[in-house]
């Protein structure tokens, strides 16, 4: 009878394998096999950042809240960060390709639904729909990959195409945007998605092979819906708490949250196979690495938030133009995330990723203290250094969060860091474009004369103030954009400094929980 080493044995070094025979390689069809898996990663990390750019458009054509303006962002990765570990643990239970399968169909239906949405409550609806099957979607590449590739240096090099596809994708999201609606209306931002979905399930099922944990128990529901009842109200009271909503809401929603997450928790270590297994989260380097994919992508998608608005509305920029200030920060994002393989290999985890996350403080440090806004110069350098950090840290994170774990709960391994990344999104664009958004009506000086409409209208978002001035005369129409785009690049110089403060106390936990690992040692 064979035993499984614990976490904590596998992460301090102890190898399982040391006297078994090496891993096989991966031959050519698992290399085809990882370019297949990178197409639902480019479009889920895509449909994350997409929007950024559509806003000012679906801003106008919906005239919406600022309030709204967030739940159309937010409501995808707010469903994606609720289900994934459910669907990791269905996807290690029923088959992860399969899983994959199902999730290309469903999310290639709601993409068409929100790209024709009529209403803005429709097209929050059908991003509610994306982050269901998108939840398919992402634990069953990443788990794929864990399985397809065996030998540790492959796989490294797999994780680290992977964390470069999600973090390019995200980045690719406001380029692509910008492209499509340079031609198109808003609504072709969804669309794209349709295309490289029908590739995929084309190519699946001969390319990349059907993986399931050999022993998965009874599919455990009570579990399932406390994951669920863990993760949503939790994110919804920080999401509310950020924007200044009822502090008995959120004090009652984490309530809930916590309570389900406490009960889930209890019945995961009573369990003797559990559908996930948090007695991982007592190693220290699987919980360091699953909040630096957090932080991370926390700092990626808040950045986006803000700087696509004031490339556009402040600056005058096209989307397309706004969109190609942001490439070189892209290209070096994929070029970081590949890089650092070989650096793995001779410096420790507690060194490399420090060092990432202070990148993206500086990035943001660069905004706060060199002027409201900036220049696309500015706005440009500040990107690519930001992606560095982010390309540089999800690499690593990630490769210790599988490494942690059995190949046969690779999904539900992969659920939890792909769930940070989901956390991570909705606090980026939760807190810091609710702190934004709270710094902008602050400052906000409307000119005489604006009737009760249009002072809602300019109050509620930037893209609103600017849509009024074009129904003013000339002297109100400059009074009323100067005073906004003022009101706005104060709340970027305010948000800037609190995430550069974020990211630096994040550099500074990541060195303590990861020290003690070296990426060599961290292994199955």
């Amino acid at each position: 009878m064979t035993t499984t080493p614990s976490p904590s044995a596998r992460v301090s070094g102890v190898n399982p394998r040391a006297v078994q025979s090496p891993d096989p390689l991966a031959g050519r069809r698992e290399w085809f096999a990882l370019a297949v898996l990178m197409l639902p990663v480019l479009l889920v990390s895509v449909d994350n950042t997409v929007l950024s750019f559509a806003l000012p458009e679906i801003s106008r054509h919906f005239a919406t809240s600022g309030t709204t303006l967030l739940w159309i962002v937010d409501s995808y990765p707010l469903v994606l960060a609720g289900l994934l570990v459910a669907m990791g643990s269905f996807g290690d239970r029923f088959g992860r390709r399969r899983l994959l399968m199902i999730g290309a169909v469903g999310f290639a239906v709601f993409s068409v639904i929100a790209a024709f949405a009529p209403t803005a409550a429709l097209l929050v609806a059908a991003r509610v729909g994306l982050g269901v099957f998108g939840a398919m979607l992402m634990p069953s590449t990443l788990s794929l990959i864990r399985n397809i590739f065996l030998d540790r240096n492959q796989r490294r090099i797999a994780i680290a195409v992977w964390a470069a596809g999600f973090s390019a994708g995200a980045a690719l999201g406001p380029l692509l945007g910008g492209i499509l609606l340079e031609h198109f209306w808003w609504g072709s931002v969804f669309l794209l998605a349709v295309p490289v979905l029908l590739l995929m399930l084309a190519l699946t099922p001969a390319l990349v092979p059907e993986s399931k944990d050999s022993h998965p128990g009874r599919v455990d529901y009570l579990s399932i819906a406390l994951s669920i009842g863990t993760m949503l109200p939790v994110v919804y009271a920080i999401k509310n708490l950020a924007k200044g909503g009822p502090l008995l809401i959120s004090v009652t929603a984490a309530f809930i949250g916590l309570a389900a997450g406490t009960a889930f928790v209890t019945r995961q270590l009573q369990r003797r196979n559990p559908m996930l297994d948090v007695r991982l989260f007592a190693v220290r380097a699987f919980s360091g690495a699953v909040l630096v994919n957090l932080f991370a992508i926390f700092s990626l998608v808040g950045f986006l938030f803000f700087v696509s608005q004031h490339l556009q509305l402040v600056l005058g920029l096209s989307p397309l133009d706004a969109g190609l200030v942001l490439l070189p920060g892209l290209l070096v994002t994929i070029v970081a995330g590949l890089a650092v393989v070989p650096l793995a290999r001779r410096c420790p985890p507690h060194v490399v990723v420090p060092v990432a996350l202070m990148f993206s403080a500086v990035a943001y440090a660069m905004i706060a203290l060199l002027g409201e806004g900036g220049s696309a110069g500015l706005l440009m350098t500040a990107f690519v250094i930001l992606g560095i950090g982010v390309g540089a840290s999800e690499t690593i994170s990630n490769d210790l969060i599988l490494s942690s774990v059995p190949a046969a709960k690779a999904g539900a391994a992969s659920a939890v860091s792909e769930t940070a990344y989901e956390v991570g999104s909705v606090l980026g664009t939760a807190v810091l474009g609710s702190i934004l958004l709270a710094s902008y009506q602050r400052n906000l000086l409307l000119p005489a004369g604006l009737s009760g409409d249009q002072s809602e209208t300019s109050t509620e978002t930037l893209g609103g103030a600017v849509e009024v001035a074009t129904q003013l005369g000339p002297t109100g129409a400059a009074l009323l954009r100067e005073s906004a785009f003022h009101a706005f690049d104060s709340g970027v110089t305010l948000t800037s400094g609190i995430a550069a403060l974020l990211m630096a106390g994040a550099a500074v936990l990541a060195a303590w929980s990861l020290r003690g690992t070296t990426a060599e040692r961290v292994d199955h």
